[in-house]
């Protein structure tokens, strides 16, 4: 059964790194209708990443929004997120669930793999995350995931996010192969208007606020 806090469709914003406009910039894209939000600050000054998260928990806890934490199994927990997103060179998933608990979000990078997919499925993911669909400025070497790998996934009965390079413009036919959320951080965190992003990615879903 799917994990209660994602019983929502919708865009998965996920942060660009160090910038003084953090909050405001998470804020807004919340305004514009994110329905998750993923804190990814590769850095390691650990001081302000942890005042970051535990900010950005307490303003998506208000939101009623759960704040993913990318890769650090420690900050989601000292921050007090709602769970923590894992690539392939990231924790164990069974590490994680032991140190975040039975009600945490797990989810996990599956790339452009059904195989891996289905092996997180069967170990207690919480959501699978396939990509990248389109050439991404984040990641211009990623692999490539297809719409094709998105309808066999959505027999594993998880929530399935869509990632790399996705825009408003790109995203309506990922959503319709299965997508049941459009997780971006460029196309949200690298404009000038975060929130006419978000709201122009949840109009996709039908969930954009005014």
């Amino acid at each position: 059964m799917p994990h209660p806090l994602l019983a929502r469709r919708g865009l998965y914003a996920i942060t660009d790194g160090p910038r003084a406009d953090l909050l405001a910039a998470c804020e807004a894209a919340l305004d514009g209708g994110a329905v998750l939000l993923q804190y990814r600050d590769k850095t390691r000054d650990a001081e302000r990443r942890l005042g970051e998260a535990r900010a950005l928990a307490a303003l998506c806890a208000s939101r009623g929004v759960p704040l993913i934490v990318n890769d650090d199994v420690a900050l989601a927990a000292a921050a007090g997120a709602a769970g923590v997103h894992l690539g392939e060179d990231d924790a164990d998933l069974a590490e994680a669930r032991a140190r975040l608990g039975a009600n945490a979000i797990l989810g996990v990078s599956c790339y452009d793999s059904l195989k891996r997919a289905r092996a997180f499925a069967a170990a207690g993911a919480d959501y699978l995350a396939f990509g990248a669909f389109h050439p991404s400025p984040t990641k211009p070497g990623a692999r490539k995931a297809t719409l094709s790998l998105l309808r066999q996934a959505k027999s594993l009965g998880l929530p399935l996010v869509a990632i790399g390079g996705i825009t408003p413009e790109n995203g309506r036919a990922i959503v319709e192969a299965g997508a049941d959320y459009l997780a971006a951080i460029s196309a949200v965190f690298g404009t000038t208007e975060v929130r006419a992003a978000a709201r122009a990615f949840a109009a996709l879903f039908g969930s954009a606020r005014s």
